[in-house]
């Protein structure tokens, strides 16, 4: 009795194997969507960094009593709330011909960070200078308005106080 045994799996098994295994791999990356989680996780930093500016400019100006000018922001006309580019880039250090701003000497000396410990910079700018962040004052209800033009997946982050 000399049985030939075989041991093992066959090419056509081992095949198989791997292609089910590749297309439940296709599928679970598209389920996840890693650009996409990525973006989302982007622009939940955004909203973050929108509001501490927003809330370190809103405490310069209290301690200046109202009054922010010194700041040097630009008015806009069109409805408050909107990322449009007639506002000020906020700028970090030297200002370039991009920035008209540079709300790092107010908020966030070198030497004492009074209303905010660091200027954030957008996740995806690439600028040295630039934070990728746009402040504006509304000319008629003096609302300011800080936003982040760069934000992905076609969302607007602005917020107005």
């Amino acid at each position: 009795m000399n049985k030939d045994l075989k041991k093992g799996f066959t090419l056509l098994e081992m095949l198989l194997v791997i292609a089910i295994i590749a297309i439940l791999a296709g599928i679970v990356i598209v389920a996840i969507n890693p650009a996409k989680q990525i973006a989302q996780a982007n622009n939940a930093q955004r909203r973050s960094d929108v509001l501490a500016v927003l809330n370190a400019v809103h405490q310069y100006g209290i301690d200046q009593r109202g009054v922010i000018t010194a700041l040097n922001i630009s008015s806009i006309s069109d409805a408050a709330g909107t990322c449009t580019t007639t506002g000020d880039i906020i700028c970090i250090g030297d200002t370039d011909t991009d920035c008209d701003i540079n709300l790092a000497d107010f908020l966030a000396s070198s030497t004492s960070a009074t209303y905010i410990s660091a200027m954030p910079t957008d996740p995806s700018s690439t600028s040295t200078v630039s934070t990728g962040y746009r402040i504006a004052q509304d000319n008629v209800t003096n609302r300011l308005t800080v936003c982040a033009p760069l934000a992905e997946n076609g969302e607007e982050i602005s917020v107005t106080r």
